[in-house]
């Protein structure tokens, strides 16, 4: 199958998790991919993508694009009273603004080419999660910029969604299993365990939906919030 034959991919966070699986997909169908992370990964150009100058001329020297992964994403869990506005800004950056930046930049030739946007949201962009307010707000953000853009450029052909997982196991959560706390209340964490076995969702899985909204065969959908998150929210 090659639903992607032919077109032209803007993503990040491509070194591991769900940005990797993503880009092994997409490759794998026949799509010429930019990918990005701020790790280097064979195939991926290294970019930070808070710094919004160095995205924003990737995006434009690059394009046009038929398709706009953002992927890149930082969780932190730590008790609201101890969250330092470093900690906070960069949660936002890398999670709310810098996505914004690079649709910004890529809009005109998504117009031109009738082009589509998947953004990463996450279950914490819809539903409360201890210990992860930053986190929360940041994907909040995402959820509803999302359907933002996609009402506003319907008209001109450009659909625009996001997927919202529960929990993934990947490297970024083992990183932040690793630093979080010891004395944060596990109940309140479980929250965030999907309730399907075996609690956590594979990163192919995620790449696998990001695809196909992607594809011609969402040609109907638009600024969607498609939850992919083992019934946490039912």
């Amino acid at each position: 199958m090659s639903r992607f034959a032919g077109k032209r991919v803007f993503l990040t966070g491509a070194a591991s998790g769900v940005g990797k699986s993503t880009h092994e997909l997409f490759l794998g169908e026949g799509a010429e991919v930019v990918a990005v992370d701020r790790t280097e990964a064979p195939d991926v150009l290294v970019c930070d993508v808070t710094d919004t100058a160095a995205v924003v001329s990737l995006v434009q020297d690059r394009g046009p694009f038929d398709v706009v992964l953002n992927v890149a994403g930082i969780v932190r869990l730590e008790h609201t009273l101890d969250v330092t506005m470093d900690s906070w800004d960069r949660q936002l950056a890398v999670n709310l603004t810098a996505p914004f930046a690079i649709m910004q930049a890529a809009l005109p030739g998504l117009i031109e080419r009738k082009g589509n946007i998947v953004n990463v949201g996450s279950i914490a962009g819809v539903r409360g999660q201890a210990y992860s307010a930053a986190y929360c707000a940041s994907k909040g953000g995402v959820v509803m910029m999302t359907k933002a853009i996609a009402l506003e450029y319907a008209r001109r052909g450009v659909r625009v969604n996001a997927v919202c997982p529960g929990g993934v196991w990947t490297p970024l959560v083992e990183g932040v299993a690793a630093a979080m706390p010891p004395d944060l209340n596990e109940k309140l964490l479980q929250r965030a365990f999907n309730v399907l076995p075996p609690g956590f969702a594979q990163p192919s899985e995620i790449a696998e939906a990001i695809a196909y909204l992607a594809s011609d065969a969402a040609r109907s959908v638009t600024g969607a919030a498609f939850m992919i998150d083992g019934g946490i929210d039912s």
